[in-house]
């Protein structure tokens, strides 16, 4: 996850400003501003948006293996604060290389 940024598409975000905490077995956070992505280990003070997620289920949500809203809607993925945000998250970064 730390890794995330090395797939960021700054022109597919646009000015989206943000941060996303991925509580996973070890919590890593998100910042997306001005362009740019980085990625920290650990917990944000005030996340926009909280993804609850297994790492086995988010490995298979970064390779394409299954699809957000098909975790979301069994269950496999929370999504606490601004689930706009989280859906965004898809598009601004290429997980195609992941695979």
């Amino acid at each position: 996850m730390t890794q995330l940024p090395l797939y960021f598409k700054p022109e597919a975000a646009g000015d989206l400003s943000m941060t996303a905490q991925y509580l996973i077995r070890h919590p890593v956070y998100i910042t997306i501003d001005n362009g740019r992505c980085t990625a920290h280990e650990g917990l944000a003070e005030n996340p926009d948006v909280t993804l609850k997620i297994r790492d086995d289920h988010l490995i298979k949500l970064m390779t394409g293996r299954m699809r957000g809203l098909t975790a979301f809607l069994t269950g496999r993925l929370k999504v606490e604060g601004n689930y706009r945000l989280a859906q965004k998250l898809q598009q601004v970064f290429d997980t195609s290389k992941l695979r």
